[in-house]
């Protein structure tokens, strides 16, 4: 029986949706890393009971932390972006969250960049609250390690496997990646990035529908991993939109933009490589979605009509669909074109 209503939220189905296709379901993933993380701090002594946890969120990881803030007996502060929505704004203060929202605005790399300005602020007035660092501290990487394990001894038996997802901050697909690979060396690792991303070089080409929550940076993340990463996909929002929807009607997986984007990438990878089994990470549910996605779902492009432009250099990249072979090498240099080699 679980303590918490945290720990039901962070378990996540393993749900085999096709030949050498899993999904890795979460009804809210980042309760895993946030509730791991602050449970290290207080076992470390780093915080105690009653201290107060700050850090910014583009949604999901506000309601995590607001979950392991209620379970521990710790104060929670939130930066919030412009993209979260009235129901976890209201969730947020039922459970005693302090929220401040960025003003409305179309630009979704000024928001973050000014998210990241305002915790700086708060810290400036309150040295005393710990900065939970999402995108920069590796204890958010703890969380998903039993979940390797769960996956290893439920796919170990089915041949080669792969895992695609959202990069992010790099904590669920570099955890999952780096403890299974303590397992088997030779599991894959498949990132998946919007265009205008600064993390693995896309920000030359803008994408003004940006709003893949949670999987892109316009500031570098110390927590991604550059050399755990096979293969790169960057998709479009009209791209991860044709993904999101094919999934629920194909499959009744109701899941977010960016598991639109993963599943879209796992299908592909997958019937290339029929002898491999392709796990995609489905990050939350569909519901903040409602409307700017599956509203849309008449006028969704067919999934299986869309498929990557494979590149080989970062100036290539380009609108709707790119993809390259990223050989776990490190992170690209600062406004280079060329993609960097091991």
């Amino acid at each position: 029986m679980d303590e918490h209503i945290a720990d039901a939220i962070g378990r996540p189905d393993l749900i085999r949706l096709d030949e050498g296709l899993v999904c890795l379901r979460f009804e809210s993933m980042k309760a895993v890393s946030a509730t791991a993380a602050v449970r290290h701090l207080l076992d470390t002594g780093t915080v105690r009971p009653g201290d107060t946890l700050l850090d910014s969120s583009s949604g999901i990881y506000a309601y995590a932390l607001a979950l392991a803030c209620h379970r521990y007996g710790m104060r929670c502060h939130i930066v919030g972006s412009t993209t979260v929505d009235h129901t976890l704004r209201t969730q947020l203060a039922v459970l005693g969250a302090e929220f401040e929202q960025m003003d409305p605005s179309d630009d979704l790399k000024l928001d973050q960049k000014r998210r990241v300005a305002r915790v700086h602020e708060i810290l400036g007035r309150h040295p005393e609250y710990h900065w939970m660092r999402q995108y920069h501290d590796d204890i958010h990487y703890l969380g998903y390690r039993a979940i390797a394990d769960r996956i290893h001894r439920e796919l170990s038996g089915g041949g080669p496997l792969t895992v695609v997802g959202g990069v992010g901050s790099g904590a669920s697909t570099g955890a999952l990646a780096r403890r299974l690979r303590e397992h088997s060396p030779g599991v894959g690792l498949i990132g998946v990035q919007p265009f205008g991303s600064v993390t693995f070089g896309s920000e030359r080409v803008p994408d003004r529908d940006i709003i893949i929550a949670g999987i892109g940076s316009s500031i570098p993340f110390a927590n991604v991993d550059h050399t755990l990463y096979d293969t790169l996909h960057w998709l479009g929002f009209d791209a991860a939109l044709a993904g999101s929807v094919d999934l629920l009607r194909r499959h009744a997986v109701f899941a977010g933009l960016s598991t639109g984007a993963a599943y879209l990438t796992a299908r592909w990878e997958r019937d290339r490589d029929p002898g491999r089994t392709f796990l995609f990470i489905a990050a939350d549910t569909g519901h903040r979605y409602t409307d700017s996605v599956f509203a849309r779902h008449r006028t969704a492009q067919p999934a299986d009509a869309l498929a990557p432009r494979t590149v080989s250099t970062l100036d290539e990249l380009a609108h709707p669909w790119s993809r390259t072979d990223w050989n776990r090498a490190g992170a690209p240099a600062p406004n280079s074109p060329e993609r960097p080699h091991r």
